[in-house]
């Protein structure tokens, strides 16, 4: 089949341009896909090409405009000369329905792939190089577009004004589904951001302090050994109690007793004692944190639904959800676990499940079906076992392994975990 000169003219100009849409679309990627370790080799350099790249990097939105606008032109006319093409070799007369496919269906399919899927693919891995190579034919495009670039960007601004009032808003569904998306070990401030999108959702029982682990005195203790045992302690705040730590009478500050600390055993400190603030364990600790700030205090209590004390909760655990572990030079840290091989650690049991699961990297759903109101990894195995277990007894849930390491009475004290 012998084509008019006309004709593969034609489709010699459409090659053409299929090549000058592939690179333009190309160019679109590349530049908009630079690193900033790309951006900064480009402005060290000191080559014509290097400093044309630059310039048109510091104008985004003529760039843009330019890129947009060219390669519109260029397949309008690939359109067109197709069209044109087509009837000249093609007689849909009798059938128009298949000149319909061929015209749209085949002609955009080619444009797509040829014109932008493959090119923006391609740039996308060497978008410096690409770079390079159509700094200077963009450049060209933007002194030839550039009226209508200045409209298309003027016609623009409009919308621009009316959106940059309008904040983008992340929610905290969005925020966790990106940081799981991400795969990898969490740097400092991923794992700051994490601690963001939990926090609305932790209960202060879930961090607390349980009443096991609690410093407190009680209201009859004489004041020479309130002192020693503020000494021993170091603590700046200290539950009162009368009879037991069910009935707490008030906080005491010991900032409140430093004008009387010469005075004899006699003196009444008692007088000195502060409300207590008391919250219930299924409270957020967001809202206790605005709690705090309005109240203007640093400790709560927590009463559970009979109205017994379960613990304490202080502004410095509600802040450690977010950033991480405080400590200050009077701090003796806690060893809460020791990692005996890859898949074997050693927890002292009265760890917090949410500290348990960080330590491990593991969802917080993982042992849902079995953790009930457990909030410890000791009240974890209670749970799951129903008893209080011996020590070295051993027993599975999914693919983890539990082995009672050391117990006292009737308190577990280690626990061996093996993960898979």
């Amino acid at each position: 089949m012998v084509f008019p000169v006309d004709v593969i003219v034609g489709l010699a100009v459409i090659a053409v341009l299929l090549v000058v849409s592939a690179l333009i679309s190309g160019s679109e990627v590349a530049f908009f896909a630079l690193r900033p370790v790309d951006i900064a080799q480009l402005r060290n350099k000191k080559n014509r090409v290097s400093r044309t790249a630059k310039d048109l990097l510091d104008q985004p939105e003529k760039l843009l405009a330019t890129i947009l606008i060219a390669n519109n032109f260029v397949n309008v006319g690939i359109v067109i000369l197709s069209t044109w093409v087509s009837h000249n070799i093609f007689d849909f007369s009798s059938n128009p329905a298949l000149g319909f496919i061929l015209q749209t269906i085949v002609i955009t399919f080619i444009i797509l792939l040829v014109g932008e899927i493959v090119p923006k693919v391609y740039a996308s891995r060497f978008s410096l190089k690409f770079v390079f190579f159509m700094a200077l034919p963009i450049k060209t495009l933007s002194i030839i577009f550039k009226p209508l670039a200045a409209v298309l960007i003027r016609s623009t601004s409009a919308v621009q004004k009316r959106l940059k009032d309008h904040k983008s808003n992340i929610s905290m569904d969005d925020l966790s589904q990106a940081l799981e998306l991400t795969g990898e070990e969490l740097d400092d401030d991923e794992k700051i951001l994490k601690g963001i999108v939990n926090f609305g959702t932790t209960d202060v029982r879930e961090i607390m302090k349980p009443r096991v682990d609690v410093v407190a005195v009680d209201i009859a203790t004489s004041f020479s050994k309130l002192l020693n045992m503020i000494t021993e302690t170091g603590y700046s705040r200290i539950p009162v109690f009368i009879k037991d730590f069910d009935h707490i009478k008030g906080i005491l500050y010991v900032k409140d007793l430093l004008p009387h600390i010469v005075k004899s055993n006699s003196f009444r400190w008692q007088s000195l004692i502060r409300p207590p603030y008391f919250v219930p364990e299924n409270k957020k600790i967001n809202d206790l944190l605005e709690e705090f700030q309005k109240q203007k205090i640093h400790l709560a209590l927590i009463v559970d639904e009979y109205g017994g004390t379960s613990g304490l909760v202080t502004l410095e655990d509600i802040l450690e959800e977010i950033v991480g572990e405080i400590s200050d030079e009077s701090d003796e840290e806690e060893v809460l676990y020791s990692r005996i091989n890859d898949k074997t650690y050693l927890f002292k049991a009265k760890i917090l499940l949410i500290d348990f699961y960080k330590i491990l990297d593991l969802p917080d759903e993982v042992f849902s079906e079995v953790r009930g109101e457990a909030e410890t990894l000791a009240g974890l195995i209670l749970e799951m076992t129903g008893e209080i277990p011996g020590k070295n007894e051993r027993f599975t849930f999914k693919e983890f392994e539990f082995v009672i390491d050391e117990v006292d009475q009737r308190r577990i004290v280690k626990v061996r975990v093996k993960v898979p």
